[in-house]
């Protein structure tokens, strides 16, 4: 329970108390604050990693909450702009299956082996990073209209996919060597 009250545990956990606040935000028009909050959540991402590191402050449950804070902001966050109209239904649906393709993949290994870890890849890494750049540029589109943020949200779309499908196929292949490598010791 003391690892929860470091610093960098603290924003994680005000990064999750952003999230409610986030969608409201957006769900009610309210797109400058949604942005401001976005942002807010996106510097608090940035600082606790930074102060984990920097700090010594790196904990088992900081290792876990952090991912689970950014895939909640990142999830609730395409939903909720898919059901305001702003981002495609079909962009929503890849990006939650394959997160749900990786959740279940994951569950069933930790059941089934004694492999225990999951350690993030790069292109895994980049699939948040271009996630985040999406999210902000709808939000930054819907609080401030201005025709490059069109072709721009436009584009990065298709460049939200390409990741989305490129870190899922990645990161099938890993776990398929993984798997292979763990049947045969």
């Amino acid at each position: 329970m003391r690892q929860l009250w470091n610093l960098a545990n603290q924003l994680t956990l005000f990064r999750f108390l952003l999230v409610p606040f986030i969608l409201i935000a957006m769900v009610y028009g309210r797109h400058s604050a949604a942005l401001a909050l976005f942002l807010a959540a996106a510097v608090t991402d940035a600082i606790d990693g930074l102060v984990a590191r920097r700090l010594n402050q790196r904990t088992p449950i900081g290792a876990y909450l952090d991912p689970i804070a950014d895939k909640l902001l990142l999830s609730s966050s395409f939903f909720v702009l898919a059901v305001i109209g702003s981002v495609p239904w079909w962009l929503v649906i890849l990006i939650l299956g394959r997160d749900a393709m990786i959740l279940v993949t994951g569950v069933v290994i930790r059941l089934a082996t004694s492999i225990r870890d999951f350690p993030p890849t790069v292109l895994g890494k980049a699939n948040t990073a271009v996630q985040i750049v999406t999210v902000f540029g709808f939000v930054l589109r819907n609080a401030w209209s201005f025709p490059p943020l069109e072709w721009l949200t436009g584009q990065i779309v298709w460049l939200a996919a390409a990741v989305t499908l490129a870190s899922g196929a990645h990161y099938a292949v890993i776990t398929s060597r993984r798997l292979a490598r763990h049947t045969s010791q």
